[in-house]
């Protein structure tokens, strides 16, 4: 924006999700643009807050909260625009699409997100107002792309909810660690998780900081039905002072802890690198309740995470778990209720955007002149 002069022209910072690839830059920025409000719904806004406090930075912006399916009115240079929050599935709390009303017509601007009719948290997408949209006319769609060449519709949360409870099941001697590891932000998996970990009859205990501050989060606004279900250790030296008692007695608690993606630093590295007290023994388990994130560094990261658990043999499960992006079927749906005049498909590389862009050919879209690639920094006029 500054390299194009634009600094002056930003009316507004807005928030669709609470996802760091999101949100986790904010704090940087928002000195650039003082006189421009954050919008977002109250826990995203709860975890730029935690941001900010964690990184000992301060924001000027004024902060508005706009829950989904709500409106508001944005001030420009030479019009008023709406900006609407439509309530859409995803893989955490209160996540809204982005529709910015102009007198050019509806900018619509729909990452992230995935279709499920049976949410574990939450109502389900607002199917009714997405089709309004459309009726309305949608000038510009940018929507992500992550798996558009899936030939899927992306499964509900409620499977995974049925495969935890399944792994869960597996798990038979009384006397073995049990680890599970989940996405932070993933409140509603959290939640299936604590539901079926009590049925082992440990208690269940959460290790990690980044745990701690979606968890947090989601207390401050209401949304966390699990909070006295759990106990949250946060610092390292209670961290460790915990994981030496279950070095005694492995059986007494369900851990859930960070690392699904092998982070440097996390509870599982560190536990992997001898780190903390406690050592697996043969027959302990680690549940991954997640999918390796497809790029090269954290694909060899839990491809040697997984060697070091095989080598100590314990029990591993992994991919207990269902995406919360769109498959191909979903943005298929996606453009059916919207009708856009031109589609930008975003979030992803240019070997994931492509499928986007053959999938609005085959539904009457011409590239290059209402089906787009672009990149960061573009500038694309329509």
């Amino acid at each position: 924006l500054d390299k194009m002069g634009w600094r002056d022209k930003v009316r507004a910072i807005i928030i669709g999700h609470a996802h760091l690839d999101h949100i986790g830059g904010l704090p940087y920025i928002t000195h650039r643009y003082p006189n421009a409000p954050i919008i977002a719904t109250p826990f995203t806004m709860a975890f730029f807050n935690t941001l900010l406090e964690d990184n000992k930075m301060f924001s000027k912006n004024k902060q508005i909260i706009l829950k989904g399916n709500s409106s508001m009115k944005i001030k420009g240079h030479s019009e008023e625009y709406t900006l609407e929050f439509v309530h859409v599935t995803h893989s955490t709390l209160q996540c809204v699409l982005c529709a910015l009303h102009s007198k050019e017509g509806v900018f619509f601007y729909a990452l992230d997100y995935k279709f499920d009719n049976y949410p574990v948290m939450g109502e389900r997408t607002n199917y009714k107002r997405l089709r309004e949209l459309g009726k309305k006319g949608v000038k510009v769609l940018v929507t992500e792309a992550l798996y558009s060449g899936t030939e899927r519709r992306t499964p509900s949360e409620r499977i995974a909810r049925n495969m935890i409870e399944d792994s869960f099941s597996r798990i038979r001697k009384t006397n073995t660690a049990i680890f599970v590891t989940t996405f932070s932000s993933h409140i509603p998996r959290l939640k299936s998780i604590v539901e079926f970990g009590k049925r082992t009859n440990r208690k269940i205990v959460f290790l990690g900081r980044s745990l701690n501050k979606y968890v947090n989060c989601a207390i401050k606004v209401g949304e966390c039905p699990f909070k006295n279900e759990i106990e949250m250790i946060k610092y390292r030296n209670q961290v460790n002072s915990f994981l030496k008692r279950l070095e005694k007695e492995r059986g007494r608690d369900l851990v859930v802890c960070t690392g699904h993606q092998a982070e440097p630093g996390s509870i599982l590295d560190r536990v992997l690198n001898d780190e903390t007290p406690f050592k697996f023994r043969p027959d302990d388990n680690v549940v991954f309740s997640s999918s390796v994130i497809p790029v090269p560094v954290n694909i060899h990261a839990r491809d040697k995470m997984d060697k070091k658990l095989m080598q100590k043999r314990v029990r591993i499960q992994t991919d207990v778990h269902v995406s919360g992006h769109a498959g191909r079927e979903d943005l298929r749906d996606m453009l059916e209720m919207l009708k856009p005049e031109h589609v930008v498909p975003a979030h992803g590389t240019l070997q994931q955007e492509t499928p986007l862009i053959e999938l609005a050919k085959e539904m009457g879209y011409k590239f290059g002149e209402t089906a787009h690639l672009s990149s960061d920094g573009k500038v694309l006029k329509f």
